[in-house]
């Protein structure tokens, strides 16, 4: 094999290591974060051109130029362009974290999003149902509440077969630990134990998380660019 080739797949092999010892440190340095209760709306808010650049970075230009467009407004999400490829770009606020984690109630967190027409029809429901429960003053244990009474009313479904986003904005902020992370695919099935798509393994690229509430696990995938087409590796080492 190419020495050069050989040399390139051992440099990768060797980001990817430091992007999962970076996802597990955020995670246990997630949990000195302290955001005991929701700041004043204002804080979650962005100015509207901002929020669409930002919302449209998380996946390549190609894909999010004929994507919708949906932006925070005082009582939910609102469509702020009409898109043409039935994906949907938006940016996720601290509560679309689950319902436990220390981020929850965080106004800093802004996740540049872009789903796939299969999470727009099953998963991206979610979060609009969370965000108008939040934004009409409900408490978490009501968001739950109305979340729990969502899905028995079939109001909210299982995510569809292929559900899955890109977060390849390298604006994105998830978190005062994790930052801007490092760019992923994420993709959305009914609660399934975590080996059965080889995650969490040593070795395995993959990582695996598991939300009660919204009743699917989420296999995550980093990848090696940003959505701008710049190096992701580098920031790794």
């Amino acid at each position: 094999m190419n020495r050069e080739i050989v040399k390139t797949i051992a440099l990768r092999g060797l980001a990817l290591v430091v992007v999962l010892c970076t996802w597990q440190q955020a995670q246990t340095q997630d949990q000195k974060e302290s955001y005991p209760s929701m700041a004043p709306v204002a804080q979650y808010m962005m100015e509207r051109q901002a929020e669409i650049t930002l919302a449209r970075s998380a996946a390549p230009e190609s894909i999010s130029r004929d994507a919708e467009v949906l932006v925070l407004g005082q009582h939910g999400y609102e469509s702020a362009v009409k898109g043409k490829n039935g994906f949907v770009c938006l940016v996720e606020r601290s509560w679309a974290a689950g319902i436990d984690d220390p981020v929850f109630w965080n106004p800093k967190l802004r996740g540049a999003i872009c789903f796939n027409a299969a999470a727009v029809r099953s998963y991206v429901p979610i979060t609009v149902k969370k965000t108008e429960l939040i934004l009409a003053g409900r408490s978490k244990a009501e968001m739950v509440e109305g979340i729990n009474a969502a899905f028995a009313k079939k109001e909210l479904l299982m995510p569809e077969p292929g559900a899955m986003c890109y977060m390849l904005s390298r604006q994105q902020y998830l978190g005062d630990s994790a930052g801007h992370w490092h760019p992923h695919l994420m993709f959305f099935v009914p609660q399934t134990d975590a080996a059965t798509w080889g995650a969490d393994l040593p070795g395995s690229p993959i990582l695996a998380s598991v939300d009660t509430l919204d009743r699917l696990t989420i296999f995550m995938v980093p990848v090696g660019k940003w959505s701008d087409g710049t190096d992701a590796l580098a920031d790794a080492h």
